[in-house]
């Protein structure tokens, strides 16, 4: 739990050094108190320690602490609007950039996912690569992977498998190639 949150903390800070701080706040002490205050961090936080919990093998200790960890998880949903489900298997370096509409189901990620707002990322899912950015209003629905160093733009509908190295767009999610032409998915047919 507390490896995958260092994660977290490092390439929340690491963005923030990048983009926002210049000067005089670029001390490490000062960039975790603000990632620390921010809204979408609770969330990663409660996320890990409600899956640390599901994790524990100590019979009393586990039912308390999954008291605790389901009574923080609906505080933090009801002022953020992000659901993470706690079987969820996430990487560290998840970033939420933005609150409000986010769901993720119980599905597998990779590190370093970044995330925006209304983005939704379905159970049914088989799974995320490393090194993911979803757009805000991205959707991930139905059986579909997505390999790693994947963009999904914003507001594109993935309903099937996506390789390695792609950059995603639209509704039906196509590959956005260099000449500027889309290409389909083809669905591939799945043996019962």
């Amino acid at each position: 739990m507390f490896e995958n949150l260092r994660g977290d903390f490092a390439r929340a800070r690491d963005d923030r050094i990048r983009t926002l701080e210049r000067g005089w706040n670029r001390s490490v002490w000062l960039s975790n108190l603000r990632i620390l205050v921010a809204m979408n961090t609770w969330t990663i936080i409660t996320y890990r320690f409600a899956h640390w919990v599901v994790k524990l093998r100590v019979p009393v200790v586990r039912q308390l602490l999954m008291v605790v960890a389901i009574a923080l998880e609906r505080w933090v949903r009801l002022w953020t609007g992000i659901i993470i489900h706690r079987d969820a298997e996430i990487g560290p370096g998840l970033v939420v950039h933005t609150p409000y509409g986010v769901f993720v189901g119980p599905t597998k990620i990779g590190a370093n996912c970044t995330v925006g707002s209304g983005v939704v990322i379905a159970a049914g899912s088989r799974g995320v690569g490393d090194n993911v950015y979803f757009g805000p209003g991205a959707k991930l629905i139905g059986t579909a992977k997505v390999g790693n160093n994947v963009v999904i733009m914003a507001n594109s509908l993935v309903l099937t498998d996506v390789p390695d190295n792609t950059t995603i767009v639209g509704v039906p999610a196509r590959i956005r190639l260099r000449g500027g032409r889309p290409q389909r998915f083809e669905p591939k047919a799945t043996s019962a």
